[in-house]
């Protein structure tokens, strides 16, 4: 910011914004609002702003407020013309104009975007990076089918950051591995909105119904099937089977036989199954992207 012509208050006004937002934002994100006294619509923002803030505060992200009436040198900087203007800085410079946000949802939506963009360095940061190699050692100890142990190293890991979704999810789905059914559903019922809407806890969720599939005998289901192949509703019971009994291939075959006769059958049930295999398995994992190249041979050939 140039400092030519300025009055001593104004060049103290503009230090004092250096060292209190540009050099807090070399390495956090700071929310920037520009507001008045005598604005009601800053009134009404800015107590969801201060909200936010508390939230994410272990994820370095920051609030600065500059009253337009008395910091109008900052204000006119930044050109404001109407308020509340806020804005997200990073390393001194803009990153996104948040003005038209009003809501906390639509906020965090935006400011959670940010956050997976931008090398914020926070505890929540710090926190991750430490427990990186843990939560990828749990990963590998399930995908290896040891679940007893995959469990114990989630469970570890919770204890050190007990809001962590992926860590959770990851429990959860190791102790679904482990046939601890119940334990599982009770840890995913103890989980906020919020939470529920992280991938790695709707996949989770999706192993749980998967695991709820029912055991029983088909064996007149596979002779219905025999005697006649497009018995859709044999079939998706042998594959409900095929999955309680954890015969994932299987499974997928016969979801899949179902998709290619008559994709539409039961109001598309086999593929909304098959796609809660696929959610179920992640979608890094190789058996799910290998099933999915199936699904989209299927569907769009």
């Amino acid at each position: 910011m140039a400092t030519l012509s300025m009055t001593e208050a104004e060049r103290e006004a503009i230090a004092k914004f250096q060292r209190e937002v540009v050099e807090p934002s070399m390495t956090s994100l700071v929310i920037l609002d520009f507001w008045a006294e005598w604005c009601a619509p800053c009134k009404q923002l800015g107590p969801v702003l201060d909200k936010i803030v508390t939230d994410y505060a272990d994820k370095g992200v920051l609030l600065a407020k500059i009253d337009v009436d008395a910091d109008k040198v900052i204000a006119a900087q930044f050109r404001v013309q109407s308020i509340p203007t806020v804005y997200a800085l990073f390393q001194g410079q803009p990153v996104a104009d948040l003005t038209q946000y009003r809501t906390e949802a639509q906020l965090k939506r935006v400011i959670d975007k940010l956050l997976g963009q931008l090398p914020i360095q926070g505890r929540a940061q710090d926190l991750a990076a430490q427990l990186e190699p843990s939560i990828k050692l749990a990963d590998e100890l399930l995908g290896e089918g040891d679940a007893a142990r995959a469990e114990t190293v989630f469970a570890q890991v919770r204890d050190l950051d007990p809001a962590n979704p992926a860590v959770i999810g990851g429990l959860a789905r190791a102790m679904i591995a482990g046939g601890k059914i119940d334990e599982a559903r009770a840890l995913i019922d103890t989980l906020d909105e919020e939470q529920l809407r992280h991938a790695a806890i709707a996949r989770a969720r999706a192993g749980l119904d998967l695991a709820a599939a029912p055991d029983i005998d088909v064996s007149a289901e596979q002779a219905r099937l025999a005697a006649n192949p497009d018995d859709h509703e044999a079939r998706f019971a042998i594959a409900q089977t095929q999955l309680a009994t954890g015969e994932r291939d299987a499974a997928a075959d016969a979801l899949l036989e179902i998709i290619a006769r008559d994709r539409d059958w039961n109001d598309g049930a086999a593929r909304a199954r098959f796609l809660q295999m696929l959610e179920a398995a992640g979608y890094q994992d190789p058996w799910g992207r290998a099933q999915r190249r199936r699904l989209s041979a299927l569907l769009f050939t």
